[in-house]
């Protein structure tokens, strides 16, 4: 993007707003997003946990999503991104131990970590997912009409999700073919297709009783990316939803995909870490990113 020096104040203040040297956020949308109702949803609340305690920082009432954008160093960057879609539930986000600290993880690999502030909480006579994925979806395009000057490889742009987020991100691994709203603009022209997926305890891909199948809504293809799975199972959100993704990946002939299930773990861990085993999926993660070829600068 070519900024005039006369009309830098003015971009600065609608487009950009600069946190630190490595990290700038962008709101997705230029008036409200796709089936918004102005006031339909609260003012945005963050909740931070007390000090000491086992709580997660969460946000509500996200009404005007964004990208926060996360550099590494030159000397680290290889060229990838990754989208991150923290989970919640579709009615919270869990921003710091499924987003910010994400985001930190993969700067330390050399990706560029690209943290989505989806809509929540769900919407009124909505699918859960319609509007999270309209912004997943917008995100693509913008991350790929600044790929040039965010040193990202177009086709190198992946997508991490915990629980809601990992359903999400199977959405937007499935539902690339057409975007589910209105072109607005260059951005929407660009494709949203992510490169692989990684999912880690995706929630809402089976019933939570049958187990048997995944739900209709999650069409994998040839032509869907690859993707890492990771669950644990004594997980609430059932391990069968990981496993099934796996196997239909497989049967579709979708090469390069990898599955972890650990016996312990629960649900809602992130990036923090405990005693149990499952703490280990983001060293795996890397690895697999590394033998896809992910990691080599590019």
């Amino acid at each position: 993007m070519t900024i005039h020096k006369k009309n830098s104040i003015i971009i600065f203040f609608l487009c950009f707003h600069f946190v630190s040297a490595s990290e700038k956020i962008i709101k997705l949308w230029p008036t409200l997003a796709p089936g918004e109702i102005a006031g339909q949803v609260e003012a945005e609340r963050q909740i931070k946990p007390k000090p000491g305690g086992n709580d997660v920082m969460r946000i509500s009432n996200v009404s005007e999503p964004t990208i926060s954008v996360y550099m590494p160093t030159k000397a680290k960057s290889n060229g990838t991104a990754v989208i991150v879609c923290p989970g919640g539930g579709y009615n919270i986000l869990a921003y710091q131990h499924e987003g910010i600290e994400v985001c930190n993880w993969l700067n330390d690999l050399g990706v560029t970590g690209i943290l989505l502030k989806y809509r929540v909480p769900r919407r009124k006579n909505r699918l859960p997912h319609e509007a999270p994925l309209q912004d997943l979806q917008r995100a693509y395009g913008i991350v790929r009409q600044n790929a040039r000057n965010w040193k990202i490889h177009p086709e190198r742009i992946g997508v991490l999700g915990f629980s809601a987020g990992g359903n999400l991100a199977i959405m937007g691994l499935t539902s690339f073919h057409e975007r589910s709203y209105k072109q607005l603009d260059e951005a929407d022209k660009f494709s949203c297709r992510p490169d692989f997926g990684i999912l880690i305890y995706p929630a809402y891909l089976v019933d939570r009783e049958k187990r048997t199948t995944l739900f209709s809504e999650i069409k994998i293809t040839s032509e869907t990316p690859p993707c890492f799975f990771v669950h644990t199972g004594d997980d609430r959100v059932p391990a069968e939803g990981s496993v099934l993704a796996y196997l239909a990946l497989e049967k579709a002939g979708v090469n390069g995909n990898e599955l972890h299930v650990y016996p312990f773990g629960g649900h809602g861990y992130g990036m923090r870490k405990t005693d149990k085993p499952v703490s280990n999926w983001p060293a795996r993660a890397a690895t697999w990113m590394q033998a896809m070829g992910w990691m080599k600068a590019k």
